[in-house]
């Protein structure tokens, strides 16, 4: 099984700036920003329109498939941002985030002005350590 999602050297500047939405594009510059100072690493787009930041090895059918540790995008809909540990340990700081929606590891926010940045960051940070002490859900 191979993944479509995978790492790209496409540049993801050129793909934030493409971004139709004001908005949206204005979010997800902030969004890297908040993402390159939590991880300390380099964007990489994966697939055609996720900025995903780091990288695992995970199991799949027999298979060693790799994914990213976090990351986010600016879909038309709303911003997806990749919690890859699930939300189960984020109870409290999801009651005081703001406007948002989540699934298994997807938090959804129609714009950051709906959310506490600071909160956000808390979320993401946390994760972010978890995940890179092997910590995730997928």
């Amino acid at each position: 099984m191979t993944l479509k999602t995978r790492p790209s050297d496409a540049s993801v500047a050129d793909f934030l700036a493409a971004v139709e939405h004001p908005t949206r594009r204005a979010d997800a510059l902030v969004l890297l920003a908040l993402f390159e100072r939590i991880t300390g690493e380099a964007a990489v787009l994966w697939g055609e329109t996720i900025v995903g930041f780091g990288g695992y090895d995970y199991q799949r059918q027999g298979e060693t498939l790799q994914w990213m540790q976090t990351g986010f995008s600016p879909r038309k809909q709303n911003l997806s941002i990749y919690v890859m540990n699930g939300f189960s340990d984020y109870t409290a700081q999801l009651a005081k985030l703001g406007k948002h929606k989540t699934s298994v590891s997807c938090l959804y926010i129609n714009k950051l002005a709906d959310v506490d940045l600071t909160v956000l960051e808390a979320i993401l940070a946390d994760s972010w350590a978890k995940m890179r002490a092997g910590q995730r859900i997928c």
